[in-house]
C-alpha cells in the first residue's frame, strides 16, 4: 500500500512573524538587557565589571525593599479584599435588559476611561482640606484629614483611590459572566423555592468562577505594579508611607542610577508577580474544583 504524505506549508510562518518580531523588541530583548545589567557594576558606558550574584543578594538585604515589599502586599490584599466583593454586588444589582442596562453599563465603565496620572490628579484635588470636597467634608465633620502629613490617612487614600478607579472592572467582567448564565438555571431555581442567597451561592457564584479567576488575576498583577496614582497624589509619602516596589525600583533606577541593583530587583520583582499568581491561579482553581464536588 502506498503512503502519502501531508504536503506543509512553511509561508504560514510569514503570518506570525510580525508578532514574533513585535515581542522580540518589546519583551524578549528588554528581558535580556536586563539579565546583562543584573550581573555587572556599569561604571560607565564603557567600562563594566561583571560581579556574579553580588547585586541580588544586596537587594535581598535591603531593608528598605523589605518595608517596601510588606507595604506592597499588604495594599494588593487589601485592593482584592474590597474590589471582588464589591463588583460582585454592583453587577448583581445591575439591571439586566432594556435601556437602564446600557445606561448603567456606560455609566460604570467611566472611570476605568480616565488615565492613571489624571486618577492622580483628581484625587489630589479631591482630597484637599481647602477646595477639596471630600477634605472639606472631612474636615467639617471634625476628622484632622490630611494624606499629606498622616501615613495612615495617605496609604487609605490610596486604597479607596484605586477602589473607585478599578472596581468596574471586576463588576463590567462578574456582569458578564451573570449574563452567561442560562434563564433555566433560574426557573429550576424558582420551582425548588431557592432563596436569592442559595441562588447566589449554587448557581451565580459557581457560573462565576472564570471570569472571577480573570478579575482576581487583573487586579492583583495591576495594584502590584500600581506607580502612576500614588505617585502623583502623595509622592510616595509622607515618608516611605506610600512607596511601593515600582516607585522604590523607579528611584533606584533613575534617581540614584544604580543601574545593577535596579536590574537585580526588577528580576526579583517579575518573579515575585509570576509566584503570587500562579499561588492565586491554583487556589481558585482548587476552590473551584472543591465546590463543584460539594455541589454534585
Amino acid at each position: 500500500m502506498s503512503t502519502t504524505t501531508k504536503p506543509v506549508n512553511q509561508k504560514a510562518w510569514l503570518l506570525v512573524l510580525p508578532v514574533i518580531i513585535c515581542v522580540a523588541f518589546s519583551a524578549i530583548l528588554p528581558l535580556m538587557t536586563v539579565v546583562n545589567y543584573s550581573v555587572q557594576d556599569i561604571i560607565s558606558p564603557e567600562r563594566r565589571v561583571f560581579v556574579g550574584t553580588e547585586w541580588f543578594a544586596a537587594v535581598m538585604r535591603d531593608e528598605d525593599l523589605h518595608a517596601a515589599l510588606w507595604r506592597q502586599l499588604t495594599f494588593s490584599f487589601a485592593v482584592l479584599a474590597v474590589e471582588v466583593p464589591l463588583g460582585i454586588a454592583l453587577a448583581l444589582s445591575m439591571p439586566s435588559q432594556g435601556w437602564k442596562s446600557s445606561a448603567v453599563l456606560v455609566l460604570v465603565a467611566l472611570s476605568l476611561l480616565i488615565p492613571w496620572n489624571v486618577v492622580g490628579t483628581i484625587w489630589q484635588i479631591y482630597g484637599r482640606a481647602d477646595i477639596g470636597l471630600m477634605g472639606m467634608l472631612l474636615q467639617k465633620m471634625g476628622f484632622d484629614y490630611s494624606y499629606t502629613g498622616n501615613a495612615l490617612h495617605a496609604w487609605i487614600t490610596v486604597l479607596v483611590m484605586d477602589v473607585w478607579h478599578w472596581t468596574p472592572l471586576v463588576a463590567l467582567l462578574c456582569y458578564a459572566g451573570l449574563r452567561s448564565i442560562p434563564d433555566a438555571y433560574y426557573q429550576a431555581a424558582r420551582i425548588d423555592g431557592a432563596s436569592k442567597f442559595a441562588v447566589f451561592r449554587y448557581i451565580q457564584l459557581p457560573k462565576m468562577r472564570g471570569v472571577l479567576m480573570i478579575a482576581v488575576l487583573l487586579r492583583f498583577m495591576d495594584s502590584f505594579m500600581i506607580y502612576t496614582e500614588p505617585f502623583v497624589l502623595t509622592g510616595g509619602g509622607p515618608g516611605n508611607a506610600t512607596t511601593f516596589l515600582s516607585q522604590y525600583l523607579t528611584q533606584k533606577a533613575v534617581g540614584q542610577f544604580d543601574l545593577g541593583p535596579a536590574a537585580a530587583f526588577s528580576l526579583i520583582y517579575f518573579l515575585i508577580i509570576l509566584l503570587l499568581c500562579f499561588i492565586l491561579y491554583n487556589w481558585m482553581q482548587r476552590v473551584g474544583t472543591q465546590t463543584k464536588e460539594v455541589t454534585s
